[in-house]
């Protein structure tokens, strides 16, 4: 029987009870069990069901269009990740290339060295045993004369004996061996390594701070070692990841603080736009940024070229302009501080209660500022000390 007719009684289904949810004909109607139920026309009731639907599917394909778009951006960061991968892999080659050509040129030094000290001393050596093989080629004749002579007659011998006791003079001093004659092998071979290694700092930069590309917005740009930043104005392709700035032209350090005192140098030449200094965390990396210790910013800004400023509305009077400023962090004490790095003189210090993890940020300014240069984390000098064991 067709579905448009009631089952029990063969009529056309032209009611709807809205009590059970089924529709009825007229005779299941006028039954007991749909006696005091409510009904309406089917048409109505098929109406008032797909309008009560919509909500509900409406909101299955907003979540499937969401789980889609998620899906292709997890489909784009899986090419990140391999583009990334592939970069890094480049990155790290090179750098060991450097490390490897380094030691490959030290080696080289160190052996021509060796053989520069070698052919000294073979020659000084050789020179020697020149010297004193004559001196046993001129004895040796000496003695064969003498025993000749020695051996004539008695007449003879006493005939030839003042000369042969001239020859028999010999005013030569003992041989001696030559002090220093072997090769300084302790020079060649003592603390080699660390002789090396510490040949090697000429070469290698440490910077206590590095950038973190993974939360670069996409219009900055970082160096292949991640010490300096710039806008560039144009946004590159990158996952949409929750640690990524945007639209804002912000980046993190790579490493965050919960305790210790922490400091940086950051070159800032003579840009008419930048901030520099901690945000906690949690903060909002979307949208649009308000700079405040209320908001987790604790940063230093300059705009315009000659305004200054650390929190508020209001502005930090200077001295000159700082081409780099020194980040000081004690995060025990709750004190975030600025110094003017040709002078160490203080332009400004925060004093607050750190909660939780901090990174160090930077701004590198705006598209009219993107001729002026980037942000630079300045390296430190590295020393080596030996202690004494006593």
């Amino acid at each position: 029987m067709s579905d448009t007719h009631c089952s029990l009684h063969g009529e056309k289904l032209l009611l709807f009870c809205e009590h059970d949810k089924e529709p009825l004909c007229l005779v299941c109607q006028t039954s007991k069990k749909h006696r005091n139920h409510s009904v309406c026309p089917v048409e109505q009731a098929a109406l008032d069901l797909k309008e009560e639907l919509k909500p509900a599917l409406n909101l299955i394909k907003e979540k499937l269009k969401r789980f889609t778009e998620v899906e292709q951006e997890c489909k784009e960061t899986a090419e990140h990740i391999r583009s990334q991968a592939q970069h890094t892999e480049r990155q790290i080659k090179a750098e060991f290339e450097k490390l490897h050509q380094f030691l490959r040129e030290e080696e080289e030094a160190r052996l021509a060295a060796l053989m520069e000290e070698e052919e000294h001393k073979s020659q000084i050596m050789k020179e020697k045993i020149e010297n004193i093989t004559g001196h046993i080629s001129t004895l040796t004749d000496k003695i064969t004369a003498i025993e000749k002579a020695m051996d004539t007659e008695d007449t003879s011998i006493l005939q030839s004996y003042k000369n042969i006791k001239e020859r028999a003079q010999c005013t030569l001093q003992d041989p001696e061996l030559l002090s220093g004659a072997l090769i300084d092998v302790a020079k060649h071979l003592g603390n080699l390594k660390f002789r090396v290694w510490e040949k090697m700092q000429e070469m290698v930069q440490y910077t206590p701070v590095v950038l973190d590309p993974n939360t670069a917005a996409p219009c900055v740009s970082l160096s292949d070692d991640l010490t300096t930043v710039r806008y560039t104005g144009t946004e590159q392709k990158c996952p949409d990841n929750p640690e990524r700035f945007k639209p804002s032209v912000h980046v993190l350090g790579s490493e965050g603080f919960t305790s210790g005192t922490h400091s940086w140098e950051v070159k800032v030449g003579n840009k008419p736009r930048w901030a520099i200094g901690v945000v906690k965390e949690s903060i909002s990396r979307m949208g649009k940024i308000t700079y405040s210790p209320k908001k987790g910013f604790w940063v230093l800004r300059l705009r315009h070229g000659n305004e200054y400023y650390a929190s508020g509305p209001a502005g930090l009077t200077m001295k000159r302009k700082p081409q780099s400023i020194r980040v000081q962090l004690d995060y025990a004490r709750g004190e975030m501080s600025f110094f003017d790095s040709s002078d160490m003189s203080l332009i400004y210090t925060f004093k607050d209660t750190f909660t939780e993890r901090v990174f160090p940020y930077f701004g590198p300014g705006l598209k009219e500022d993107k001729d002026e240069g980037p942000l630079q984390i300045c390296p430190v000098k590295i020393s080596v000390k030996v202690m004494s064991n006593q």
